[in-house]
This record gives structure tokens, C-alpha cells and sequence, in this order.
């Protein structure tokens, strides 16, 4: 693949002299940016990424990966500008994915930073050219540790590869910076290379759903994967509980009090007998008007409610609620003998973050 002439794009200068325009600050001169411009650099960087994606040593990457997977220690990574922004966050891909790695500032390591190597440890260096000089001053004082270094650099014979352990090219035909100077595909190379290594090793270690989940526990996969109904649900002094035989319009301050738009109706044994909700209040009032004053919650309860399993995953139980014939707003929690023992509302779910 020959080399890409440069993205073409309009660097002509724009007058922002205040004085043109009546002596108005206002610039009347807009920078503009059209569609086929912009379709043009997509369609380059494409090109660009395709040309690593053809010509990565995969052998390399391969030894690469291996290392990884086998140390017995911390993988650090390392590197400056650009690609220290990349080595973070690869290194941050790692850490949410259960492996051990950390990274490291070639600055503060040569302040006493390096005392985090080990000899179990590995040392992976992001760096387009393998000439930046931080890095290099680190290599001794790395190897000093024993940590086996590794180095990703693009430009072939770098002086960073010739003093590592083991070093990996990541093909770079060309900046899609127009002057071939500012690193933005290099640095997306270094980015789709890390991480494709990461979800490498991530298979390696059959590292499962509920594993991964349990490393984001704030987030919404998390809670989908973590959260139980148990964990969600109100219990106790906070369920809107009656028993059959009490009358309706006794229990008006219970069905509205506990914010949950129902009653729980159970027996003495605290077993759930059916559910009483404010839609049912205003369609018995509808239907029987002033005997409601005599009518129990007994009689009208729905004795068939859809009810859930408190070891139940949180994210089932929105499930089931949305599912036909018609949606709801709770879920009564019982046991195995059917005892009642919490609520799940729609409410509580989505202030849960689910």
C-alpha cells in the first residue's frame, strides 16, 4: 500500500482584524467544514487503520499476549503525552477485567515511583517513535528492578526496542494529521491495540458475566448482574400489610401511606393472600359506592398476584412486571411456604438504577 497524500483541508488564514467591519469585534469569517471534506478524512483514517490491521506481526503480538497472561506480578504501563493518556486507560481496561496492573509515570518513577517493580513484574511502553527520552532514562532503573520490559513503538530500528526485552511494531503508515505530525492515528492504533490484547486475556481467564459485574457494581450492567430482589426491596415496618376481613375504608391511611399503591393481604400466619391496589379503590367505589363502607379488603383483593422470589435477580423482577397481559407497579415477595416477606415496586427498581 503506497503512502496517503495528505487530507486535503483549507489552512488559509482568516482575518480577524477588529478594525475591518466598522470596528465591530464581531468575526464574520466562519471556518467551515464540508460534508465531503469530512467523509474524506473518515474514509483516510479508515484506510489508515486497515493498513495495521494488514501488516501486525502476529507472532509478535501473540509472545505479547502470552507474557502478559503469565506473569505472576503486575503489569505496569507506561508512557508520555499522548501516549500516556492510552497506556491509562489500557491499563484501566485491565483493572476492570480482574488482572493486576497499574500505570506508571515515567516522571514520578524516577522519583521514587520504580520502587513499585518487582521482578515478578512487567513493563509495557507506549511509544510512536521509541527516541522519547523520559523513557529511556527509565529503562535502567526498570531493569534494575528486574521487571521484563516490553516495548509497543512504531518507527522500525528505535532506540526504546533495542534495549527491552521484547518489543512489538504496531504498523503506522501515517499520521491523518495533514503535516503528519499530530498523533491521532498512531494513538488510535496504540488504543485498538491495547484493548483487543485486554479482551484477549479477558477470554484466557474464562472471566465470566457476573465476575466482570462484580467490578462495576455502580454501573448499570453491574446492578443488573449483582442486585438480587432482596436487596431492592422494602420489608418490614415499610409493607402496606392488612388482613382480609378488615374493611376497606379502614385501611385507607396504610394503601396511601407506605408509597407502594397497594395493600398486602395476608393471614395470621403473615402468608400472602392477594393484593389490594389504588386502582382497585377507585373501581370498587365506581362500582359499589356507599356499600364500599362495608365491604371488606377480603372481597375485593386480587387473590392471583404475580409475586417473586426474594434470591430472584433485581433486573428479572422489572421483567416480569412489564410482561403481558398488562404491566404492574410491585411485586410481592414471598418464600417458599408463601410467606410474605418484602415488596419490590417499579419505582424502587429505576431509583436502584436499574
Amino acid at each position: 500500500m503506497g503512502s496517503l497524500p495528505p487530507p486535503s483541508l483549507d489552512f488559509s488564514p482568516i482575518d480577524h482584524n477588529p478594525l475591518k467591519n466598522g470596528g465591530s469585534n464581531h468575526h464574520d469569517h466562519r471556518q467551515e467544514i464540508s460534508r465531503d471534506n469530512l467523509l474524506n478524512l473518515f474514509k483516510s483514517q479508515q484506510d489508515l487503520l486497515n493498513h495495521f490491521f494488514k501488516h501486525l506481526d502476529l507472532s509478535q503480538t501473540l509472545d505479547f499476549s502470552r507474557i502478559l497472561l503469565s506473569t505472576s506480578g503486575t503489569v505496569f504501563f507506561t508512557g508520555v503525552g499522548k501516549s500516556a493518556f492510552v497506556a491509562n486507560k489500557v491499563s484501566q481496561t485491565l483493572v476492570s477485567l480482574s488482572f493486576r496492573s497499574s500505570f506508571l509515570s515515567p516522571l514520578d518513577a524516577l522519583h521514587g515511583d520504580i520502587g513499585a517493580l518487582s521482578p515478578r513484574d512487567v513493563l509495557v511502553f507506549f511509544s510512536k517513535s521509541g527516541a522519547t527520552e523520559e523513557l529511556l532514562r527509565l529503562v535502567p532503573c526498570a531493569r534494575a528492578k528486574g521487571a521484563f520490559l516490553v516495548s509497543l513503538t512504531s518507527v522500525s530500528g528505535n532506540p526504546l526496542a533495542a534495549v527491552c526485552d521484547m518489543n512489538v511494531h504496531l504498523p503506522l503508515q501515517r499520521e491523518l494529521c495533514p503535516f503528519n505530525l499530530a498523533p491521532v492515528t498512531s494513538t488510535a492504533i496504540q488504543m485498538v491495540f491495547g484493548d483487543t490484547i485486554a479482551v484477549a486475556l479477558m477470554a484466557a481467564r474464562n472471566l465470566s458475566k457476573e465476575e466482570y459485574a462484580s467490578n462495576h457494581p455502580a454501573g448499570r450492567i453491574g446492578k443488573s448482574l449483582i442486585f438480587k430482589v432482596k436487596d431492592v426491596m422494602k420489608k418490614q415496618d415499610e409493607l402496606p400489610v392488612c388482613k382480609e376481613g378488615d374493611l376497606i375504608m379502614d385501611q385507607l391511611v396504610e394503601l396511601t401511606s407506605k408509597g407502594c399503591g397497594c395493600l398486602l393481604v395476608v393471614d395470621e400466619h403473615h402468608r400472602l393472600i392477594g393484593t389490594f391496589t389504588d386502582g382497585d379503590l377507585r373501581r370498587t367505589l365506581k362500582a359499589s359506592g356507599e356499600a364500599i363502607f362495608k365491604l371488606s379488603v377480603g372481597e375485593m383483593c386480587n387473590r392471583k398476584p404475580r409475586t417473586i422470589g426474594p434470591e430472584t435477580m433485581a433486573v428479572e423482577a422489572m421483567k416480569k412486571m412489564e410482561s403481558p397481559p398488562s404491566p404492574v407497579q410491585f411485586l410481592p415477595v414471598i418464600n417458599e411456604d408463601n410467606t410474605l416477606i418484602g415488596i419490590v415496586t417499579l419505582h424502587g427498581l429505576v431509583s436502584a438504577g436499574l
